[in-house]
């Protein structure tokens, strides 16, 4: 989590969104502490080899493992929407320049950005922090708690950035299961000449499952639909697609929705993750709900109505450009810490957040989409750029963004990485 100020900030983070706020902060003239418990930055991008020992991460005193990078990751998005606006995603220093970049290009692309604007200086490395809360007896400020080895200590801030990210805790399906025999959720993950289940086609289910497959005896695909056949996928002889899963007895069967049955040696969650601030204290003023999927109530996902300014979130939405939608909200935010831009009223904010809760329902759309940007996404960005009086974002970014959704319509997520081209790179930028 960032923790940030008009006088004074700090901020604890897993996540690469505080080094943007942090340098937004400092360019408004803030006076910025960052809190980060790693022994180095780059949280998500930093690959850690290391397994729980809680398999399904359900033991809340369990030694975590932060980072949910898998081995073989490479970025959603191509390179040329993995840049700042005035920081551009180019340090391969190769021939091997992907248009969907690995994850140590991605961290060493951090590092260079924390290093050029001095972001490093700004942070207390493995230092975490456990408790973040209003001062008490209605003077203005938040009292940060936080440790590092034995020491503890607590200090007062003007206003808080919490940035550390939403892909630490995983959410499990809710199957029912007699059955716990080596269960694992996406972060620990080891496969050989077993047969797996993978509960989750989304991206970084299908791309375990092709990174499986080449090792293990078969891969069994579960998706969330209940009218999927079964059937063979990516030309794999030992791939297949199902349904969702009815239920896993104790032997370790899996039987699906429509009646098919496998036995598994390991069932794979590739589920997703929860909303998760064990740090914040505001009597329940701020909440996370729907099974860990929303946080509110937030004007636009980034100010609780009700504590703004002095508290805000970055990187709560999802699918979009999202370095480039973290610089925007860590721009507003410092503006709006500044003065230079003003907030709606209390009743306005929640009457807007009242507003887009009820455009959901209407259209049919889970609860648990709530912070989804898709297919609003570009509409979002160009409203946070117009609070703080930049341009729209790039119409040749934003064409590069839309031709990747349709290349993933016509030839899905798992191959759309290697079969996507887009001939006019050409530079721009917000």
């Amino acid at each position: 989590s960032i923790v940030s100020s008009h006088g004074r900030v700090p901020e604890s983070s897993s996540n690469r969104s505080w080094r943007i706020g942090s340098c937004e902060l400092q360019r408004e003239g803030h006076r910025v502490v960052v809190f980060e418990k790693s022994n180095q930055l780059g949280g998500l991008w930093v690959y850690n080899p290391r397994v729980e020992t809680d398999l399904l991460s359900l033991d809340p005193n369990r030694e975590i493992v932060h980072s949910s990078l898998y081995k073989s990751l490479r970025t959603n998005l191509p390179r040329r929407l993995m840049s700042f606006s005035d920081y551009s995603f180019d340090c391969a220093e190769n021939g091997n320049r992907l248009n969907f970049p690995e994850h140590e290009e991605v961290l060493k692309f951090l590092n260079e950005f924390a290093n050029d604007f001095a972001i490093n200086e700004l942070i207390r490395f493995n230092t975490e922090v456990v408790r973040v809360a209003p001062v008490e007896f209605g003077e203005n400020g938040w009292v940060v708690e936080s440790k590092s080895e034995e020491l503890s200590s607590e200090e007062v801030f003007d206003s808080v950035v919490i940035c550390n990210g939403h892909y630490t805790t995983p959410r499990v399906a809710n199957i029912p299961v007699t059955y716990n025999k080596s269960m694992l959720p996406l972060v620990n993950y080891y496969f050989c000449i077993q047969i797996v289940v993978v509960i989750g086609d989304g991206p970084s289910g299908l791309d375990i499952c092709r990174d499986i497959v080449t090792v293990a005896k078969q891969v069994h695909l579960s998706t969330r639909s209940s009218e999927i056949e079964v059937s063979k996928l990516d030309n794999y002889e030992n791939l297949w697609n199902h349904s969702k899963i009815d239920h896993v007895d104790e032997s370790g069967e899996v039987t699906f929705l429509d009646g098919s049955s496998i036995h598994a040696d390991i069932i794979l969650h590739c589920t997703g993750y929860k909303y998760d601030f064990p740090f914040l204290e505001t009597n329940g003023i701020v909440s996370v709900n729907d099974e860990g999927r929303v946080v509110g109530p937030l004007y636009k996902h980034v100010f609780p109505p009700k504590l703004s300014p002095c508290l805000s979130f970055v990187s709560i939405p999802y699918q979009g450009i999202v370095f480039l939608m973290f610089e925007l909200q860590a721009k507003w935010i410092a503006q709006v810490l500044s003065g230079k831009v003003l907030l709606p009223s209390e009743e306005e904010m929640l009457a807007d957040v009242e507003d887009h809760n009820r455009q959901l329902e209407e259209a049919g759309i889970p609860k648990r989409h709530t912070h989804r940007l898709h297919p609003h996404e570009m509409e979002y960005m160009d409203w946070i750029a117009a609070q703080i009086g930049m341009p729209s974002l790039d119409a040749g970014l934003k064409e590069i963004y839309w031709s990747i959704y349709k290349c993933v319509r016509e030839v899905g997520y798992a191959n759309y990485r290697d079969l996507w081209v887009f001939e006019n790179l050409t530079q721009s930028s917000l």
